[in-house]
């Protein structure tokens, strides 16, 4: 029986992708003022703006405020975004994951309610995935969801949630606590729910990064009531919800092109003429770079077929994973530096943060031993 492979075909951007990209370029540049060094910079002005150009919610259907676009236009639009660190953070987890989530599991109510909003740059979601003592093992989740009149109880707890304190819902993924399939069944009760994060009985507290800034949360559930129509897909399918979800999660370019910038600058620091060392090194990255990309680009392929590449979108995320870990490290090696955040010279305080920033790359959306434990699945050797 031969072994089965993974699919990466070769794909050449449709002539609209092409074109669109100058259309992003421009702009980037006449939205300068509002732009930041990071995809994690939260401006909701700029999601707005974006939204009125129709750059939020691109594959959607119009009739819940998408524009029916290819995956090639968004894929292009999004790196162009990346590439010249745009503030996407109070979009980007609703027009990633939580919006498409919601069109393949979700009733009509809930379309016509949250994707034309999402799509407007107007609602902003987070991610109600990790645990505390859970780490990567979803399937390990302890909040707990119970019937009642209208609508369920939620109990439990989320840790690592960006923006939660500035985010207007979360797909919060449970267990039912009355489903006790889950002795036998590690994925069975697994449910999820629309959260309202101004539901009475919900805490949000900061967790702060070492770079001294608040993006993480820790929120804690007690007796939080959601009401029936808020219950996303089906009780006891939030295993296959999740599965789904996460494969957006992990292809999308901004999982190689977070530190795009400090790469940016490693070629400027080395100049026209750079030594044979240097530009081994920096060679070395940037064909890693465009090898991800190529990869990234035939997902990106395999979602304008409507296939869901679970297994390549892990694939690409632990190499992408590696590779931005990779150049902090090899900047350091090349043009050693005292790094300091607030210096005035780029490369000095680019160094600090993507050095502060690198160990949290292979954690977020699924360790490495999570993504090569789906990556050996996928390769039947387990």
């Amino acid at each position: 029986m031969a072994t089965p492979m993974f699919r990466f075909d070769p794909v050449e951007l449709p002539p609209e992708a092409i074109a669109l990209r100058h259309e992003v370029r421009d702009f980037i540049a006449e939205h300068q003022h509002l732009m930041g060094l990071a995809r994690s910079e939260f401006n909701r002005d700029f999601s707005r703006a974006m939204g009125k150009k129709g750059w939020i919610g691109m594959t959607w259907p119009k009739q819940y405020g998408g524009h029916e676009r290819s995956a090639f236009e968004r894929y292009v639009m999004i790196e162009e975004m990346l590439a010249a660190g745009a503030p996407l953070s109070a979009h980007y987890i609703g027009d990633r994951q939580s919006g498409p989530n919601i069109l393949r599991f979700g009733t009509e109510e809930q379309k016509q309610f949250f994707c034309p909003k999402i799509a407007a740059g107007e609602l902003t979601f987070c991610i109600g995935m990790s645990e505390p003592n859970s780490g990567s093992d979803l399937a390990g989740t302890r909040t707990r969801a119970v019937k009642v009149d209208g609508g369920y109880r939620i109990n439990g707890s989320k840790l690592w949630t960006s923006n939660a304190h500035r985010s207007d819902y979360a797909i919060l993924f449970c267990k039912m606590a009355s489903d006790g399939k889950e002795e036998v069944d590690r994925h069975g009760g697994a449910t999820q729910f629309l959260l309202d994060l101004k539901t009475p009985g919900i805490e949000i507290r900061p967790v702060i990064n070492l770079l001294g800034e608040h993006h993480f949360n820790e929120i804690f559930l007690t007796d939080v009531f959601v009401p029936d129509w808020l219950l996303l897909g089906k009780e006891g399918n939030g295993w296959n919800q999740v599965t789904s979800e996460l494969a957006f999660e992990r292809s999308a370019p901004d999982r190689f092109l977070v530190l795009f910038q400090m790469l940016r600058e490693m070629v400027r620091m080395a100049g026209p003429d750079p030594d044979k060392a240097t530009a081994a090194a920096l060679g070395k990255l940037i064909s890693h770079l465009a090898t991800l990309r190529g990869m990234s680009l035939s997902i990106a392929g395999m979602l304008q077929e409507g296939l869901s590449p679970n297994n390549e979108s892990a694939i690409v995320k632990d190499l992408g994973t590696r590779y931005e870990q990779d150049i902090p490290v090899v900047a350091r090696q090349l043009f050693p530096t005292e790094p300091e955040l607030e210096a005035i010279d780029a490369y000095v305080s680019l160094i600090a943060r993507s050095t502060m920033n690198a160990p949290r790359f292979s954690i977020q959306g699924g360790t490495r031993e999570i993504l090569r434990g789906i990556i050996a699945r996928g390769l039947g050797l387990r």
